[in-house]
């Protein structure tokens, strides 16, 4: 028979349960997986600008961001996160929308890092990737995340410590390294293709992700307390560790425009010799392993919402004994992007940001929408301002999402164009959504 159990249900079994420094660490694992991404920018913007948009744009796009998940992780402490909250501020339709538009992206995302984690593995050793070894290897990493995330989300937590650990000593060689290299600081060097806009669109690329640790609140310990601790921790995390690197490699000169995708590996090679590429690509290896790892813990956690509130069979419900994980749910999810991995999905800048950004801002107005609503809800945490405030906190990322989809409404893929594409997912979701609502209406039935 399937089960869920409830966050009360936990407590008295005595289940292990996330604490702030493991959520700290997943949470990074999801908005950044290290400093990986930011090579763009620089190329686009330079490196004064680069630091600037890095620090500018977590002001206008984490921050709000953050304010909101910890308001409505504090009040609505659900298993299914931003999806509840959602559904209870906007209604089943608009609930039902905002979890089609998460899975929809996850398709690109998560075969995304099967890739990455092989290309890292063929920079330091070719032979290993050669020939269908290489998609062999993709398929191992998904399995082991797979084992990994079905020992329950503390497991996925402390392997996060771990892993951010092991993966940000490389780049703390490179900033030491770096600035005692500065002697070229200084040097100004002409950009061969000057973007400042598609730099910022990068940042907000780099800065998404914060209401992903919201769907497993019922595996937290002491949500209303923990999850502001851990948003805020995670935001000065990301931000340093982005900021620091680009700041110390800036100090030697190194010409901006040689920066391309991969560039920390050729930049650890310049500056601090083979020794401290093989580093960075290794650390490569760990990003990947641990954003997908983190990832799927959220993700796997909707479709367990969406049967309990019958728009999925039940069996997507059903647990471990031992554990209490949704293991259906993470292996059918597991399969599902094992499927789409062989199919070579590049990360698509403007349909992130247009499923994912849409997906935000449907929560922004959901936090709006429930202070209008339920006025009394208790909220441990709350967005500063009153009401107002939680309308003001969401204009600032509704201001860039826009700015972004002006900038890159003409990028086409093949024959088309990514916001046909968009457009058609979305679409999609409506479609899927009647669909599922005669699904429920004959399984009640």
């Amino acid at each position: 028979m399937a089960t869920f159990v409830s966050l009360q249900e936990r407590k008295h079994a005595g289940i292990r349960k996330m604490t702030v420094i493991p959520m700290i660490a997943a949470t990074y694992f999801m908005v950044a997986g290290g400093p990986y991404g930011l090579e763009g920018i620089v190329q686009k913007t330079g490196y004064s600008a680069t630091l600037l948009i890095l620090l500018i744009t977590p002001l206008l796009w984490s921050v709000p961001t953050a304010l909101m998940v910890s308001e409505l992780a504090t009040a609505i402490p659900e298993e299914g996160g931003f999806y509840i909250w959602v559904r209870r501020g906007l209604g089943p339709f608009m609930g039902y929308q905002e979890t089609w538009l998460t899975l929809a992206g996850s398709v690109f995302e998560m075969a995304l890092y099967p890739n990455l984690f092989v290309d890292y593995i063929g920079q330091l050793a070719p032979s290993l990737v050669a020939g269908h070894r290489g998609l062999a290897i993709g398929f191992a990493m998904i399995a082991v995340c797979t084992a990994w995330n079905i020992f329950g989300a503390d497991a996925v937590g402390d392997g996060s410590v771990v892993l951010n650990v092991a993966l940000l000593v490389p780049f703390a060689v490179l900033i030491v390294v770096a600035t005692m290299h500065a002697h070229a600081a200084g040097r100004v060097v002409a950009l061969q293709h000057p973007d400042l806009l598609g730099g910022i669109l990068i940042a907000m690329w780099n800065y998404m992700g914060w209401d992903n640790l919201s769907t497993i609140a019922g595996e937290v310990d002491m949500p209303q307390r923990t999850y502001p601790r851990a948003m805020f921790g995670a935001l000065v995390l990301v931000i340093v560790t982005y900021l620091l690197p680009v700041a110390a490699v800036a100090r030697t000169g190194i010409d901006p425009n040689q920066w391309t995708t991969g560039g920390w590996v050729d930049v650890g090679r310049l500056v601090g010799g083979e020794a401290l590429a093989v580093g960075i690509s290794i650390a490569g290896v760990i990003g990947a392993i641990g954003s997908f790892g983190a990832l799927m813990m959220s993700f796997t956690r909707l479709p367990v919402a969406m049967a309990k509130d019958g728009y999925l069979p039940k069996i997507f419900m059903r647990e471990n004994r031992r554990l209490k994980t949704p293991w259906v749910a993470i292996v059918a999810c597991a399969i599902f992007w094992a499927a789409c991995y062989p199919l070579g999905f590049e990360r698509s800048l403007i349909l992130d940001v247009l499923l994912t950004g849409l997906s935000i801002l449907l929560e922004f107005w959901a936090l709006f929408a429930l202070r209008m609503r339920e006025p009394n809800l208790a909220r441990p945490y709350r967005v500063p301002g009153g009401t107002f405030g939680t309308f003001l906190i969401g204009l600032p990322p509704l201001a860039l999402i826009i700015a972004a989809l002006v900038r890159n409404s003409r990028e086409a893929v093949g024959a088309t164009n990514e916001l046909v594409i968009g457009a058609a997912v979305i679409a999609a979701g409506a479609l899927i959504y009647l669909l599922s609502r005669a699904f429920r209406k004959n399984l009640i039935a």
